[in-house]
């Protein structure tokens, strides 16, 4: 402890006075705190030892100096600079108490000081005498805390909240300066996939490194932040340009698409944008993120890996949608929803070996509901297991009707398979129908593998003591490996249809993967059915390479319960009826047209087409036979001949082949940037959609 000579020491004979001055040294040494003392001009006549060796200096360099000299001007706080605030303290002789000063030092110190001024009996002023306390620690924790509100931990990018504030100014700036700001949503596609695959670990890096690559991209036009999950935002507060958006969200999903190696892994995901610029409005910054929302969903629906503009359409498909949640909601208990039965066939001896369950919904408003659109959303707003649940039960119910060598197969959700109650709701719904476990197979997809946790296998093993049999669906169309028909005990393989369609044509090479596969399975004592069998030549093909079991029109549709019970009793029902070959591509489509009739011109409507016909329909009824001339607006009249007559619709075929491509529809443009087609095509074969 050092003092100055005029100040007056402490009494060595009084053991009251050494004890206090012991326990004052050992708190010193403690380094938790330490004292000071001022004389009446504001320099130190005494300050503990410890001080000297955090300021960098000799303990004696410190008595007689201005205890301001210790302390920096950085402002503490908010407030007034620190020097200025402990001069004033110490020039107007008042007392203060946790007064915050930042030392000069070079490392980073902080000190909590309180002081008091000291006076003789009469009242005249001696100095001031105090104590400090280090808050370095402390300091630097809240710095830590604060920037940790205001960062992703993960990455180190803005968080939510950052996010928000940033585009609340932006709007307050382009409103004020009659420009307008812009946002990005975006959301990675396949993410999940590494996760479930790699680990959270490898997903956790792979985040950091999108977070790189976004910086890059982006650069000094905007702030880049994380949401959370895999979900990112972009703050652009001077860019609305179509054309300068549309060039950044393009360099956004090339670079983010580029292989990433982990682990000495190469992986590879995508990412999809929505994007909404803000007008001269009153719109609030959770205006436009639920406007880039809906644009995002509607860059994810369109294919994924692209990117779309808000257009004020989104809001009626938004509300589209949620009518349709609510609508499925009450789905079930107003009996809108039904199974039907597809069969299945021995590929040798055509002879029935079973029917997959199929849910329909039929909507009383807008008629059949593809299940393409609301098993999704079943999963998504979490009725699937309901629903699961039913059509279950009513499979095994119809199942226990037919014949004994008669199965019924039914399919699963990834999560109704992630469901505890799965296997005793398996057991309940074969004790109430009295169905024998064999008898019913269940369907799985290879996405209900990717996790490979414990609950995964934990689940199969208790499905497979149950006695049911498992298949794996859909096999080759998803994130197909080996190494799942070793680690799971199968009974059948199921080889989708796109596989299937198209595999007899000469220059195909569907024929050689169907063969691999079936190889496969018969080594590893699995039966394989190939789904999606149309024709005579498919069937044929399939029936040579070795397959097990076939399923498609060519045997018969989906079919409701009473006609699957006449089915299944009746085996003279069980024929192949088809085309012997593959017909040509057809494209849906419902485009308006003239007919050209015996010298009359009426209106017509195209509901689908091929090179070589169309299915028409119009005001009147024309008989087969009737010639007839189609002008699609597009290549000319096309000259046909009616094939077959049902009501006003009727099938034409086409004396030349007609180009498709000249149906391509013209894209426009709305002033929002929503692309318009002036009609509605979905390329592809429709005839065997579940």
């Amino acid at each position: 402890m050092l003092r100055s000579g005029g100040q007056s020491g402490h009494d060595e004979s009084r053991p009251d006075t050494s004890r206090a001055e012991g326990l004052i040294q050992e708190f010193e040494n403690s380094e938790k705190g330490w004292f000071w003392e001022t004389t009446r001009d504001g320099t130190l006549s005494y300050i503990s030892d410890s001080v000297a060796g955090v300021v960098g200096r000799e303990p004696s360099d410190l008595i007689n100096r201005p205890f301001t000299d210790l302390i920096s001007a950085e402002v503490a706080d908010g407030g007034a600079t620190s020097e200025r605030t402990l001069g004033f303290y110490l020039s107007s002789h008042v007392a203060f108490q946790d007064l915050i000063v930042r030392a000069k030092t070079k490392n980073e110190t902080w000190w909590s000081i309180s002081g008091r001024p000291v006076h003789d009996e009469v009242g005249r002023f001696f100095g001031f005498r105090g104590f400090a306390s280090d808050l370095t620690k402390m300091r630097q924790s809240e710095v830590e805390l604060d920037r940790l509100a205001r960062q992703d931990s993960l990455t180190g990018l803005p968080n939510r909240e950052v996010l928000r504030r940033a585009l609340d100014d932006a709007l307050v700036s382009a409103a004020r300066r009659k420009h307008r700001c812009s946002v990005f949503l975006l959301d990675l596609d396949r993410f999940k996939a590494v996760n479930d695959t790699l680990g959270h670990p490898a997903g956790d890096t792979l985040l950091r490194l999108v977070s790189l690559r976004l910086r890059d991209e982006v650069g000094e036009l905007g702030q880049v932040g994380r949401l959370g999950g895999d979900e990112f935002e972009i703050v652009l507060p001077a860019t609305s340009g179509k054309e300068d958006l549309s060039k950044l969200a393009q360099g956004i999903i090339d670079s983010l698409s580029r292989p990433y190696t982990i682990n000495a892994t190469v992986v590879s995901i995508g990412a999809s944008v929505g994007i909404v610029t803000s007008d001269y409005d009153d719109r609030t910054s959770d205006d436009l993120m639920r406007d880039a929302d809906l644009a995002l969903y509607a860059a994810k629906a369109a294919g994924k890996g692209t990117f779309r503009f808000f257009a004020p359409e989104m809001h009626d498909a938004a509300r589209h949608r949620q009518v349709m949640e609510s609508d499925l909601r009450v789905a079930l208990e107003k009996g809108q929803l039904r199974v039907v039965f597809q069969p299945s066939v021995d590929a040798s001896s055509e002879a029935l070996t079973g029917f997959e369950a199929l849910l329909r919904w039929d909507h009383p408003e807008h008629g059949p509901v593809s299940p393409v659109l609301f098993i999704p959303l079943a999963e998504e707003i979490g009725l699937i297991n309901e629903i699961g649940e039913w059509v279950l039960r009513t499979a095994c119910t119809e199942a226990a009707k037919w014949p004994q060598q008669v199965s019924v197969a039914v399919n699963l959700s990834p999560i109704q398979f992630k469901a505890h109650a799965l296997p005793a709701t398996v057991r309940s719904a074969l004790s109430d129908a009295g169905l024998a476990a064999k008898r019913l197979e269940l369907e799985i997809t290879e996405g209900v593998l990717l996790s490979n946790d414990e609950h995964i296998h934990a689940m199969i093993g208790s499905l497979k003591k149950i006695g049911v049999k498992l298949a794996l669906d859909d096999f080759g169309t998803g994130y197909s490996s080996l190494s799942y028909l070793l680690r799971v005990p199968f009974d059948k393989i199921k080889i989708d249809q796109s596989f299937v369609r198209g595999a007899s044509d000469p220059d195909s090479r569907n024929a050689a993967l169907i063969r691999a596969i079936i190889g496969l399975a018969s080594d590893l004592k699995m039966q394989t059915t190939a789904e999606g069998v149309e024709t005579q030549d498919e069937l044929l093909l399939v029936r040579n390479l070795g397959c097990s079991l076939v399923q498609g029109y060519i045997f018969g549709k989906p079919m409701s319960a009473e006609d699957a019970l006449a089915f299944a009793g009746n085996a003279s029902l069980v024929r192949p009826d088809g085309f012997s070959k593959a017909r040509e591509s057809r494209v849906r489509i419902i485009r308006a047209a003239l007919l050209h009739y015996d010298g009359q011109v009426m209106g017509a409507r195209l509901r689908n087409i091929s090179g070589g016909g169309a299915l028409v329909e119009c005001r009147i009824e024309l008989a087969v036979g009737a010639e007839v001339r189609l002008d699609f607006a597009v290549g000319g009249l096309v000259n046909g001949v009616v094939r077959w007559a049902k009501g006003t619709q009727f099938g034409v075929q086409f004396n030349d082949q007609f180009n498709l491509k000249l149906l391509q529809p013209v894209k426009s443009k709305t002033k929002s940037g929503a692309v318009m087609t002036p009609d509605y095509i979905a390329s592809g074969d429709f005839s065997q959609a579940e």
